[in-house]
Formats: structure tokens, C-alpha cells, sequence
């Protein structure tokens, strides 16, 4: 709940930036002045780009959501013991222990969104965000493919 506490409170900074960039945008194209429409123009590509990017990351986040519920439901999460930290959150090595069983899951059916959703969740849990987004996309990939 915390994470969508968080994600709601940056979308609504970042709208509030798109307005605020946006209203800049057209008061200096209103002045008249070369430079000022050149500027304002320029701004209006900030708060256009801005959008794409909170769009296109709310969207990787129901998806993922969606993804993780209906994995859920099928009763293929992960449901390794591990050792975790006081937070609950599995430590490190333990998760890094984890990595190979389900890196090999998603050689072996490689178009399984599945596998890459579990992989996703492996590397998440190891501290690879990285990683774990691009896993994870792979898997809304993956699972578009099958519909």
C-alpha cells in the first residue's frame, strides 16, 4: 500500500510540474518576442515528455500488478524459504542463491512469461532493479503474446 502511497504522490508532483512548465510555456510564446516563443516552445516538449514517461511507467506498473495477482491466483509465485531481514525482505544472498533455479527456468521455456515474472521477482529481490524491470517486462511481453 506504502508503494502506491508513493507512486500517487509523484504523479501528482509530476502533473502539478506539467502544469506549472506548461502554463511557463505559453505565457513566453504570448510575449511576442522570438526568443520567448522559441523558449515556450521548447518547454512544451518537457511537459510532453514528462507525461509519456508517467504514463508509460503507471502502465508498467498495473501490468506488472496484474501479472503478479494472476500468478498468484495460479499458485506460481515463488514460495522458496530464504533467509530474510527484519524488514521481511530476503537478504541478498540468499536471493543470489535463488538466481540460478529460475535464470534456468526461463532458458528452458523461454517464452513462459511465468518463468520471466518469477526471474523478475528473483532480481528484485537481490537489490537488481534493474534487472528485475527489464525481466518483467519481458514477462508483459511474453504474456501478451499468449492472449
Amino acid at each position: 500500500m506504502s508503494a502506491r502511497i508513493g507512486v500517487a504522490v509523484m504523479a501528482v508532483l509530476l502533473a502539478l510540474y506539467i502544469a506549472v512548465v506548461g502554463w511557463r510555456a505559453v505565457q513566453l510564446v504570448l510575449t511576442g518576442e522570438p526568443v520567448g516563443i522559441a523558449m515556450g516552445v521548447a518547454l512544451v516538449v518537457l511537459p510532453l515528455i514528462a507525461a509519456w514517461a508517467l504514463g508509460r511507467e503507471l502502465w508498467f506498473g498495473v501490468r506488472a500488478e496484474q501479472l503478479a495477482k494472476r500468478l498468484e491466483q495460479e499458485g506460481g509465485l515463488p514460495d522458496d524459504e530464504v533467509e530474510t531481514l527484519p524488514s521481511g525482505r530476503a537478504t541478498r544472498a540468499a536471493a543470489e542463491g535463488l538466481f540460478p533455479r529460475y535464470r534456468d527456468e526461463v532458458e528452458r521455456s523461454p517464452d513462459d512469461w511465468r518463468a520471466w515474472f518469477r526471474l523478475s521477482m528473483v532480481y528484485d529481490a537481490a537489490g537488481d532493479r534493474r534487472r528485475a524491470r527489464q525481466a518483467a517486462r519481458e514477462a508483459i511481453q511474453r504474456e501478451r503474446g499468449t492472449r
